[in-house]
C-alpha cells in the first residue's frame, strides 16, 4: 500500500471515531446527533397514522381501548416535534453565531408559513380552492415560534429556558389577557392563545381555522433551546435526560391521577387509566406536555444506544423531517383514495375537501386493520424517497436545501 492510500485510509478511520463524541453518542459530520433524529423519526411515523385516520372517517379517540390508543400514540408528534426543533436550533447556532442563526430561523419560518397555507393545505385537500378556509395547522406554528425565536434567542439561555416553562406553566394568564382585550381584537388574539373569537380574512373571505396557537408552543421551543445545553453536555448529558424524563412523567402520574380523582367517575365514565391520558392538546395544557414530553425525554439515553435497520430508518426519517412532512400528507391522501375505491367502488374525494376536518357516518368508516396497512404502505414508501434526499441534502449543507 502507498504512503497516499494509507493515509487516506487512516483518514477514513479518523473520520468514523470521530463521528462518536465523548458521551458515546453518534454526530455526524454536519453537528447532527443521530439520537435526537432517532426519537423525532419516530414520533414523525407516529404522526402518520393520525394523518391516515382523518382519511378512514376513525375519531380522533372514542370508548374502544383500540380507538383510543390509536389517537393517544400520535399526541407525542407536535410535543416533541416542536421541543428538538428548539434544540435543533441551539445546535445550529453553536456552528453559525448567533445573528446568522437568528437570520436563519427567520427565513425558515417564514417559509413554513408560506407552505402551511399554500402546499400543504393543497395536499389535505387536493384542491387549489383557498376561497373557502385556511387552516393554520402545526407548521404555520412552528413557522411562527422559530420567527419569534430568532428574537429569544439574544437572553441568555438559561433565562430563555425559564421563560419557556413559565409560558408553558402560566399559559392560562394569556387567555385571560386576551379576554379582557376590546372586542375587535379578539380574532387577533386568537392566534396567540384562543378567546372563542371567529377568524375570517376580511368581510367575505375565508375562515381561518387555528388549530396551533402561539401559546403555549413558543415556550415549548425555548424550554427545547435550552435543553441543547443539555445535549452537548458529554458528562451529564445521559443523567439530565434520565432525571428530567422521568420526574416530569412522575409528576404527570401524580397531577393527573390526583387531578381524576378528585374530579370522580359516573358509573358509564372511561376507565381510570384513559381518564388520565385523555389530556387537553388544544391548547397544550401543561399535564398535556409533562405526559409527552417526559417519556420523550427519557427515551434519548436509550436511542444512543439504538443499533439495527429500524434504527437506521427511524433516524433517516428525523434527518429530513420537513420533507418528509410535505410528502407523507399528499401520499397519505393518494393512498387512502385508492383505499376507498378498493373497498367501495369510489374514491369518496368529496368527502376530504375540508382535510383534515372529515365526517364520515360510523357505518361507513373503515376498520383499524385497514387504517394501519395504510399507514405501512405510507411509511414504506417515504423511507426511499427520505434516504435519497438525505443523501443530497448531505452533498449540499449550505445550500438552500438546508430550509427544508
Amino acid at each position: 500500500m502507498t504512503a497516499a492510500a494509507t493515509a487516506q485510509s487512516q483518514s477514513r478511520v479518523v473520520t468514523r471515531d470521530q463521528r462518536r463524541d465523548m458521551a458515546g453518542q453518534t454526530v455526524t459530520s454536519s453537528g447532527r446527533i443521530d439520537s435526537l433524529d432517532l426519537v423525532r423519526g419516530l414520533v414523525m411515523v407516529l404522526m402518520a397514522i393520525d394523518h391516515v385516520r382523518v382519511y378512514s372517517g376513525v375519531p380522533a379517540g372514542g370508548p374502544t381501548v383500540g380507538v383510543f390508543l390509536t389517537r393517544w400514540v400520535t399526541h407525542f408528534c407536535a410535543p416533541a416535534f416542536v421541543f428538538f426543533a428548539g434544540t435543533a436550533a441551539y445546535l445550529k447556532g453553536r456552528k453559525l453565531g448567533r445573528v446568522e442563526l437568528a437570520r436563519y430561523l427567520v427565513t425558515r419560518g417564514l417559509l413554513l408559513i408560506l407552505l402551511e397555507l399554500t402546499i400543504i393545505r393543497a395536499s389535505w385537500t387536493f384542491t387549489l380552492d383557498y376561497s373557502q378556509f385556511l387552516l393554520a395547522g402545526v407548521i404555520w406554528m412552528l413557522g411562527w415560534c422559530m420567527v419569534l425565536l430568532a428574537g429569544l434567542i439574544w437572553l441568555p439561555t438559561r433565562v430563555l429556558g425559564i421563560v419557556g416553562l413559565l409560558i408553558i406553566v402560566g399559559q392560562s394568564a394569556f387567555g385571560a389577557f386576551g379576554g379582557a382585550l376590546p372586542q375587535v381584537l379578539h380574532p387577533l388574539w386568537e392566534f396567540i392563545y384562543p378567546v372563542g373569537a371567529e377568524v375570517r380574512l376580511g368581510a367575505s373571505g375565508p375562515s381561518v381555522t387555528v388549530l396551533y396557537t402561539i401559546v403555549p408552543w413558543i415556550g415549548v421551543m425555548a424550554a427545547g433551546y435550552a435543553f441543547g445545553t443539555v445535549m452537548t453536555n458529554p458528562d451529564a448529558k445521559q443523567q439530565w435526560c434520565v432525571r428530567v424524563g422521568f420526574a416530569a412523567t412522575l409528576l404527570f402520574v401524580l397531577l393527573a391521577g390526583l387531578m381524576v380523582a378528585m374530579q370522580g367517575a359516573s358509573p358509564d365514565s372511561p376507565p381510570l387509566w384513559m381518564r388520565m391520558l385523555n389530556q387537553r392538546k388544544y391548547p397544550a395544557s401543561p399535564l398535556f406536555l409533562l405526559m409527552t414530553l417526559g417519556p420523550m425525554i427519557a427515551l434519548i439515553p436509550f436511542a444512543e444506544q439504538a443499533r439495527g435497520w429500524f434504527a437506521r430508518v427511524l433516524t433517516t426519517f428525523g434527518r429530513v423531517p420537513m420533507f418528509y412532512y410535505l410528502l407523507h400528507i399528499p401520499i397519505i391522501h393518494a393512498l387512502s383514495l385508492v383505499a376507498w375505491y378498493l373497498r367501495d367502488g369510489a374514491t369518496h374525494a368529496e368527502r376530504f375537501v375540508t382535510a383534515p376536518y372529515v365526517s364520515i357516518p360510523p357505518d361507513q368508516r373503515w376498520g383499524l386493520g385497514l387504517l394501519y396497512v395504510v399507514w405501512l404502505l405510507a411509511v414504506a414508501i417515504l423511507y426511499p424517497l427520505c434516504r435519497w434526499y438525505a443523501r443530497v441534502r448531505a452533498e449540499h449543507p449550505d445550500g438552500w436545501l438546508r430550509y427544508v
